[in-house]
Parts: structure tokens; sequence; C-alpha cells
């Protein structure tokens, strides 16, 4: 998908907890924050400065295998923001992570990493559909979005 104009479509405003998830996305890395604490060790996301399981400080970042589970979706009629209206109708899928269940992110279905939010048809969305996470460029961000395995 080639770059929209700045601020026509949503785009992420980072702040130094997930400043990290975004600069792994721009290398085409998808990473998790965790709890550095041997003794915990637990995921977390939305990234944050604390460990909600144990309390601790401590975090690192690791890599996920990108893979994972359509959990749910719904497909916006009409379009919520007018920057989107071109593309109707499109979706917003949330993907459980295959290696880290208790993870979900939001992002939308497409037919590769380059194509239009309306490019795989809403009949062919189905819950627990397998996805591979793929990287879409737009306003200066390597946005999360999702590819079926067996399309």
């Amino acid at each position: 998908m080639a770059d929209a104009p700045p601020s026509a479509l949503l785009t992420p405003t980072p702040d130094d907890d997930g400043a990290p998830f975004w600069a792994y996305t721009a290398r085409g890395e998808l990473r998790i924050q965790a709890c550095a604490d041997p003794a915990c060790a637990e995921l977390r996301f939305p990234p944050r400065p604390c460990c909600p399981h144990c309390r601790s400080f401590d975090s690192e970042w690791r890599a996920m295998s990108g893979q994972g589970r359509i959990w749910s979706y719904v497909v916006p009629h009409p379009p919520l923001l007018p920057a989107y209206a071109a593309q109707a109708p499109y979706n917003a899928i949330v993907v459980e992570l295959a290696d880290a269940p208790r993870i979900r992110l939001v992002g939308n279905l497409v037919a590769s990493a380059d194509a239009r939010l309306d490019s795989v048809d809403p009949d062919r969305i189905r819950i627990g559909a397998k996805v591979q996470v793929v990287f879409a460029r737009v306003d200066g961000f390597a946005l999360p979005r999702w590819v079926l395995e067996r399309p």
C-alpha cells in the first residue's frame, strides 16, 4: 500500500513504553514486551513500565513467530472515518498470537503487505483461520497487518 497523506489514516502515537514495538516493526519484526524477571517472564501487551503479574520494572522484547489465528473480527458499515471510505468494506481483526495465546493484536486482514484494506472479501474471514503477520508502510510506520496462511 502506498503511503497515504499524513494524518489521513489512523496511525500510532508511540509513547516511551511502546516505542520499541514500533522500532521492531520498522525492521520487519514482531516482538512483544516480556517481564525480564526469570521467576516471572510473562509476556504483556500493550507495553507498560511495570509487570502486572509480579510488579517488576525490568523488561525485554521477545521475538514472535508472527503466526496467529483470527480471534474476532468486524466489518464496519459505513466506514467510521472519511479517509477509509474508498476502501470499504474493509475489516478489522483481532489476532491471537500462536506463541502467546493470551496476547491479542488488532489489525487488518489483507491479500499482501501492500494491498488495500478491502483486498480480502469479508465473506472469506473465519474465526480460527490461521494468519501470518506482514508489515505495511503507512505515514512513516510499519503497521502489522495479517495475511491468511492458506489464501
